[in-house]
């Protein structure tokens, strides 16, 4: 008998081996990009196996809004938060270049309060996929 599957929808094993990377992730701090003066931002930078990416939470009125590289680590990141704070109100991608501090790109998720009707850009099998290059 298989276990059931987890509220993602995500094989209970496979978010058990994204769970078990999220826990061996090193954080630092991230430097701000020239020209920023984003002082309300969280910004650090995520290490794992050999791969890093910059991930930034803030807060936009009652939103909670965490950004992250379009990279394997930046999507482990964001479906560990998934994962733990339910679906976010709006998922969208910024294209290389246009954000400053992602300069290969971004995958920004809101979470909104109340919660909105969910505007998804970005399938969650599309970020599990891209999070498993993450895995070693």
């Amino acid at each position: 008998m298989s276990a059931a599957p987890s509220p993602l929808g995500i094989d209970p094993g496979l978010l058990g081996r994204f769970r078990t990377a999220g826990a061996a992730i090193t954080w630092k701090p991230a430097d701000a990009p020239k020209g920023s003066r984003a002082k309300r931002r969280s910004a650090r930078v995520a290490h794992l196996n050999d791969e890093e990416a910059r991930v930034e939470e803030r807060r936009e009125g009652t939103a909670q809004v965490l950004t992250v590289d379009s990279g394997p680590v930046g999507a482990l990141v964001l479906i560990l938060r998934w994962a733990d704070g339910g679906t976010p109100s709006r998922l969208l991608t910024h294209e290389a270049g246009e954000l400053a501090a992602f300069p290969s790109g971004a995958i920004e998720a809101r979470w909104e309060s109340p919660a909105a009707t969910p505007q998804l850009a970005l399938r969650l099998a599309d970020l599990v996929a891209l999070a498993r290059y993450a895995l070693a």
